[in-house]
């Protein structure tokens, strides 16, 4: 299928739940042609799943897991999810949430808020989030990971509060490099959950040269 798509080779690079999608779209692709096209992936911060169900093994899941299943009950209920998105899109509280996740904290600025929150007034955004938060986890990277074949370089802040290191995705990540010769991980200080926008000019600094000994293979 990627074929009909692409008709020039490419590389992968997705941050948080779109690296997953990129995973599963390298997994799903074996046919020789496919392989062909894609010639890498680069992975900055990956999530365990499209929400955090998928990590239940995470002790700070684990303390709130009831209170997840309490949001899900909450969120069926079309009233209550609504209040609940409203409150969720407003700039102040997306700026909020932004300002824990950046190390750079002059990253988060008002035209970073804007673009944030313009996807939050689209139709069907309502049904989005309640999909996301409350539907199946999807697939969790190890159980990707293991077919993936291409190289693959792995870029992660050391500051991020979601998928922190010494998180179960973190260690699983983390132990990759000693485990597959085709992945390349590098820690980046300082920087929190979104690295390409945190602090581009250390991602440019891992991500030019890999790029560059890719074309060159």
């Amino acid at each position: 299928m990627a074929e009909r798509i692409f008709s020039l080779p490419f590389c992968f690079q997705r941050n948080i739940s779109g690296r997953l999608v990129s995973l599963l779209t390298l997994y799903c692709c074996h046919e020789e042609s496919s392989r062909n096209l894609v010639h890498g992936l680069v992975l900055l911060n990956c999530a365990g799943g499209m929400n955090n169900k998928a990590i239940v093994d995470d002790w700070r899941i684990k303390l709130i897991f009831p209170l997840l299943l309490f949001i899900d009950f909450l969120l069926k209920q079309r009233r209550i999810a609504s209040a609940i998105f409203e409150r969720v899109r407003q700039r102040d509280n997306l700026k909020n949430v932004l300002l824990s996740i950046y190390g750079n904290k002059e990253s988060v600025d008002d035209e970073l808020v804007q673009i944030i929150s313009e996807p939050a007034n689209d139709e069907g955004a309502l049904d989005a989030f309640f999909s996301i938060v409350t539907g199946p986890p999807g697939p969790n990277p190890a159980q990707l990971m293991q077919k993936i074949c291409l190289p693959v370089l792995v870029l992660w802040g050391d500051q991020d509060p979601f998928t922190p290191l010494d998180g179960p995705v973190g260690k699983f990540f983390s132990s990759l490099p000693s485990q597959f010769s085709n992945v390349s991980l590098y820690v980046l200080g300082g920087v929190g959950h979104c690295p390409h926008d945190d602090k581009p000019d250390l991602v440019h600094e891992k991500l030019l040269p890999w790029l560059a000994h890719l074309a060159a293979l």
